[in-house]
C-alpha cells in the first residue's frame, strides 16, 4: 500500500475544503457548500480499486468524491468561484458536477434512481463497468431509495452503494431519523451488504477491493456502510452538536491513521507540495473569467 501516496490524496481533500471555507467568508464562492473533512479515507478507499472507465455518482458532499476520483482542483475550484474553465463551466457550483464518468447532484435519494439506470445501462451494453453511488444516513427517509433497491435487486445491476453514515441528516441525529438498521433495510431486498465503524484506510480499502470485485464479477449490486462522521458543520456555520461529541470523533478522524505510517519528514514534504499547488491554484483561479449564465 502506498502510504504516502493516499496521504497525499487524503491531505488534498482537507485542505481544499478547509480553503473553500475560508474564501466563503470572503465572499469569493458561488453559492452554499458542504465539505466532506472527516471521510476523506472513504472516498479515497473507492476510487483507488475502481477503473477509469467505471462511473461514479456523488452527492451535496461531494468534493471528496470528486478529487479522489478526477484530480483536478483547479477545475473544481473554478467551478465553485464560478468560473468559465469550471469543470462546468461555473454554472454547476459546489453540488453539480460533471467530468468525464463523475456526476454529482444536490438532490437526494434522485442520485439513488440515477445510478441505478447507470447500471442498468452498463449491464446492457456489456461493458464490464461498475456503478457506484455515495449516499447518507439521511437519504434513507426518500422513498425513491427503496424503488431503486428493488430495481437494482430485480434487474442484478452492478451497482456499488455506498452508504456514509455520518450520524446526522443536516442537523437531526440519525438516533431521531432512522427506525430500525440500515443494513436490515438492505438485506430485505436479498442485496448483500457489510457494514464497518472505521475512518482508517487500511481498514477500509480492503473492504471495497472486495465491494468492487463482487460488484465487477457477480453483476450484482452490493450496499458497503460505513459508520463516520463528519468533521465540519453540515454546510458553514449550521452546527448545534455537542462540542464534546466533535472533539471524540477529531481523536479518530482519518489522516492520522495514516501519519503513523509516515516520517515525519514525508508528512511534511506531502503538505508543503499540497499547500503550494493550492495557493498556486487560487491565484490562477481568480484571474480567470466569470461563467455567462
Amino acid at each position: 500500500m502506498d502510504y504516502k501516496g493516499l496521504y497525499k490524496k487524503m491531505y488534498l481533500i482537507r485542505s481544499f475544503e478547509t480553503l473553500l471555507l475560508k474564501l466563503f467568508e470572503q465572499g469569493k464562492l458561488f453559492g452554499t457548500t458542504h465539505t466532506y473533512v472527516g471521510q476523506e479515507a472513504i472516498a479515497v478507499s473507492v476510487m483507488e480499486n475502481l477503473k477509469e472507465s467505471d462511473i461514479v455518482f456523488s452527492n451535496h458532499r461531494c468534493h471528496g468524491h470528486f478529487l479522489a476520483k478526477e484530480n483536478d482542483p483547479k477545475g473544481l475550484l473554478a467551478e465553485i468561484m464560478g468560473r468559465k474553465e469550471g469543470v462546468c463551466g461555473g454554472r454547476g457550483g459546489s453540488q453539480h458536477l460533471h467530468k468525464k464518468n463523475f456526476y454529482s447532484n444536490g438532490i437526494q435519494g434522485g442520485i439513488v434512481a440515477n445510478s441505478l439506470g447507470m447500471a442498468f445501462a452498463e449491464k446492457y451494453k456489456k461493458t464490464g463497468n461498475i456503478v457506484v453511488v455515495f449516499m447518507g444516513d439521511g437519504t434513507w427517509g426518500e422513498g425513491i431509495s427503496y424503488e431503486a433497491l428493488n430495481m437494482a435487486s430485480l434487474w442484478g445491476v452492478p451497482l456499488l452503494i455506498v452508504v456514509e453514515n455520518n450520524r446526522y441528516a443536516q442537523s437531526t441525529p440519525v438516533e431521531l431519523n432512522l427506525a430500525g438498521s440500515i443494513i436490515k433495510r438492505v438485506q430485505s431486498f436479498d442485496i448483500e451488504a457489510e457494514e464497518i465503524e472505521s475512518n482508517d484506510i487500511c481498514m477500509l480499502f480492503p473492504k471495497f477491493e472486495k465491494a468492487v470485485n463482487f460488484v465487477r464479477k457477480k453483476q450484482k449490486p452490493f450496499v458497503q456502510i460505513v459508520h463516520t462522521y463528519r468533521l465540519n458543520a453540515h454546510s458553514k456555520g449550521d452546527d448545534d452538536r455537542s462540542q464534546v461529541e466533535v472533539n471524540e470523533w477529531w481523536s479518530k478522524e482519518p489522516l492520522q491513521y495514516l501519519e503513523s505510517y509516515l516520517s515525519d519528514s514525508e508528512i511534511e514534504n506531502v503538505k508543503i507540495d499540497v499547500d503550494e499547488q493550492l495557493k498556486e491554484i487560487v491565484e490562477v483561479v481568480e484571474k480567470m473569467e466569470f461563467g455567462s449564465i
